[in-house]
């Protein structure tokens, strides 16, 4: 009996938490059941092809001319907010720290003011990593038609920004009941753009999502690279509706439904890319809109024909409000995960 406690005290002495260990099992295991409908039917799954993956083992990526260390986008949102400051310099931190991109939410009021300078001034948290200055296709429809590219320059120098991300949103303006009407086709200003302005450019939707022909238009232009923001995430046009009048909202409820999911998109790339391999001029892809875990984001990126990273909004909003350790502490959960999905996860065939 003695040498059967010894034994069991040196065992305990071994693996200190075994005993709590155990009876968590016990207690959590009829709340761990997974039914086949939940399964993950994206991937394979191959535990035995590799260990556990290292620290750092992710491997880099060249994007936009910088090295990322993580395949990660911080999707525009914040703009001129109470909360932007907080925001904004929290994520810049993020980027800075982990190695990935940034872009700014809307920097229309610093086209005409500094006074909410200080929220978007963040260069110097990422001085080694791409930040994006972000303006409406409405307000540089304006610009364009008054000749005023200075004011476009004058905004990315005093950002310090390195390129500019234009959104394109006519379905939000439309149900916004401030919203601004175009004139022209934004595809139209978009060139004019490329001819005036020298600086990289990505293009973007703000929550629809894009379809085949304006994907092969934009896919055939000289930008940095294209942000899907597909359906799926935050979307605008029903943002917009929420704040519309009841009688409005009736009417376009199932105008907000309208629009294509990051995977369709990624689908329709593919397919551009095959058909017109020689007119495709934009080699780099922002795939965002309901990319709300890191094996969603994991999963597109390898799905996709060309160099592409995940843009989050909403995610890294919620972790962006307080203070910096937790939204360090979710950026470096992904970093792990991706880790992990790069070690023992093949994205199935036919998929």
């Amino acid at each position: 009996m003695a040498e059967t406690k010894l034994k069991t005290s040196q065992v305990a002495d071994q693996d200190p938490t075994a005993a709590q260990r155990k009876k968590d099992h016990i207690e959590l295991a009829f709340q761990s059941q997974i039914t086949s409908g939940e399964l993950d039917q994206r991937f394979y799954y191959e535990p035995l092809l590799a260990g556990h993956p290292e620290a750092d083992s992710y491997p880099s990526l060249s994007f936009l001319g910088f090295d990322f260390r993580l395949p990660l986008w911080v999707s525009s949102m914040t703009g001129g907010t109470e909360m932007a400051n907080t925001i904004n310099h929290n994520l810049a931190r993020a980027a800075g720290d982990f190695g990935f991109g940034m872009g700014l939410g809307s920097c229309r009021s610093l086209l005409y003011s500094d006074d909410t300078l200080a929220d978007f001034s963040v260069k110097e948290y990422m001085p080694d990593q791409p930040l994006f200055a972000n303006l409406g296709i409405a307000q540089l429809e304006e610009l364009v038609d008054q000749g005023d590219y200075d004011r476009i320059h004058r905004l990315l120098d005093k950002l310090e920004a390195d390129g500019l991300i234009i959104h394109v949103n006519p379905l939000q303006e439309w149900l916004q009941p401030e919203g601004d009407r175009f004139a022209k086709a934004p595809i139209d200003t978009i060139e004019t753009l490329l001819e005036k302005i020298d600086r990289p450019m990505i293009v973007k939707e703000v929550g629809q999502g894009m379809g085949y022909e304006s994907l092969k238009r934009l896919l055939q232009l000289p930008l940095a690279a294209v942000d899907f923001a597909a359906n799926g995430g935050t979307n605008f046009a029903k943002l917009e509706l929420l704040r519309s009048d009841p009688v409005k909202q009736a009417i376009y409820e199932r105008v907000a439904m309208l629009g294509h999911s990051a995977e369709d998109m990624v689908g329709m790339v593919n397919r551009i890319t095959a058909e017109i391999p020689a007119a495709v001029k934009v080699k780099q892809i922002i795939i965002s809109g309901g990319v709300r875990h890191f094996l969603d984001g994991y999963y597109l990126i390898n799905k996709i024909d060309t160099t592409a990273i995940y843009g989050q909004a909403s995610a890294f909003l919620k972790h962006a409000r307080g203070e910096y350790e937790e939204l360090a502490k979710y950026v470096q959960a992904q970093k792990e995960g991706l880790e992990l999905a790069q070690a023992f996860l093949k994205i199935r065939e036919g998929r």
